[in-house]
């Protein structure tokens, strides 16, 4: 019998996944268009969708510490279960982090964040240039960990499936 996680902590994490998915392409598309309405209206949606990532992630948070995840297969050694653990961890600290830095940067360069185009979110720091322009690197870097990361998580999900052929990607399914 396969140990999977509950109906909700599936939702949440596929919700997420696509979302985080579709804010990195639209990042990566948006990022050097030229300025235009268009580009302000995509900038607006990668806003608000990573908002709603941020208050997402802090629902799956909640659901994960009051409802514990099926265990690791008893196939991994000490040294795969301390890397799941850490893998996950990261992905969690990450999907914390890249949303608050983008509220930050927006922040510091003077674009309030608008959540659906009606809830204004307050700004965390007044206008500052080079502190608009240092958050956007280290936005933009954040999300590079995340992308070698979500690489590395899909990578060992897969390998597990076709290789170890173990439960881990069905417990997700």
């Amino acid at each position: 019998m396969t140990c999977t996680y509950t109906p909700v902590a599936k939702g949440l994490h596929w919700l997420m996944a696509v979302m985080i998915l579709g804010l990195l392409a639209l990042g990566i598309y948006m990022h050097d268009l030229p300025l235009s309405p268009q580009k302000l209206e995509l900038y607006a949606w990668h806003k608000w969708m990573g908002v709603t990532v941020f208050l997402l992630v802090w629902l799956r948070l909640a659901w994960r510490v009051t409802h514990r995840p099926p265990a690791l297969p008893k196939t991994l050694s000490p040294v795969m279960r301390v890397a799941a653990h850490a893998g996950h961890a990261v992905l969690y600290v990450l999907m914390v982090v890249i949303p608050l830095s983008g509220w930050l940067m927006s922040s510091a360069k003077g674009f309030q964040t608008v959540w659906f185009g009606v809830l204004p979110i307050p700004d965390l720091v007044g206008r500052d240039k080079a502190l608009g322009d240092f958050l956007q690197q280290v936005h933009e870097v954040l999300n590079a960990v995340l992308m070698l990361t979500l690489a590395g998580h899909v990578a060992v999900a897969l390998w597990h499936h076709f290789v170890v052929k173990d439960d881990t990607l069905r417990r997700m399914r």
